[in-house]
């Protein structure tokens, strides 16, 4: 599928991947919808790929509130006549901590974040595409949805049940046109790595910075999933760590 003409949300679109991929998907002429909480950053990025020629609205709002993901969908709706991509890329990782030592509320605040936000974006999206010709859902994935870390328990737990979220999707609606897959990109140079390096908790926090990839690479390949070269992973992650799904998008090898 090209994604010229095509209308994309994206979550947590005001920095790192979210707003790697607003700017490539709206280059290769998708119009977009950012989301995410910071409304000058999502004003910075948005008027920016405007300027350069492209589409894109922006929402301002919080996928833990389910009314926000709802107005942003709409939003889609109302401005590009539909919705044919949702990006859930919004999660959190902080605060890492042992469950020992952990802060109930917080661990909580990560669940509605990063679980219950992704639900909330494919219950909304699904009645959308489902009333035109299906559509695409890219779930935010890591290997930390099949292998367990010190100190993120939280994070594992929620990449685990967003993993069971994307197989769940693909059963109910993978007759009805809508695909869905999810997208491990490994360790990325974003602000979330700058936050696991502080930890100093578990292996990835000793990784030498220039072992992260880009998060222009992730945006690359979540364009591809757009397309046909997603149907063997439908229902499933797909991974950047492996030599085959960097070979397919065009990246750097491993």
């Amino acid at each position: 599928m090209s994604i010229n003409n095509k209308s994309v949300l994206i979550t947590g679109a005001s920095a790192g991947i979210g707003a790697a991929a607003a700017r490539h998907m709206a280059s290769k002429g998708a119009r977009v919808v950012l989301m995410a909480r910071s409304r000058d950053k999502l004003e910075t990025i948005t008027a920016e790929i405007v300027k350069s020629g492209g589409k894109a609205e922006y929402f301002a709002g919080d996928v833990a509130r389910f009314a926000d993901v709802e107005a942003a969908t709409q939003l889609c709706v109302s401005a590009f006549g539909g919705l044919d991509v949702l990006v859930n890329n919004a999660g959190l990782i902080d605060p890492i901590s042992r469950m020992e030592e952990s802060d109930q509320e917080a661990w909580g605040h990560v669940v509605d974040v990063n679980l219950k936000g992704v639900y909330y974006g494919v219950r909304c999206a699904i009645p959308i595409m489902k009333s035109r010709t299906g559509g695409t859902i890219i779930n935010i994935s890591s290997g930390a949805a099949t292998g367990a870390l010190e100190g993120w328990s939280h994070y594992c737990a929620t990449k685990a049940a967003v993993l069971s979220l994307t197989k769940c999707i693909h059963k109910e609606e993978a007759e009805n046109g809508i695909r869905c897959v999810g997208l491990s990109p490994g360790t990325v140079a974003t602000q979330m790595q700058v936050a696991i390096k502080a930890s100093g908790i578990n292996p990835v926090s000793q990784l030498d910075p220039e072992v992260h990839i880009p998060a222009d690479w992730v945006a690359k390949s979540i364009e591809y999933l757009c397309g046909e070269g997603a149907n063997d992973w439908l229902g499933t992650d797909f991974s950047l760590k492996t030599q085959n799904a960097r070979t397919a998008v065009g990246l750097p090898p491993v």
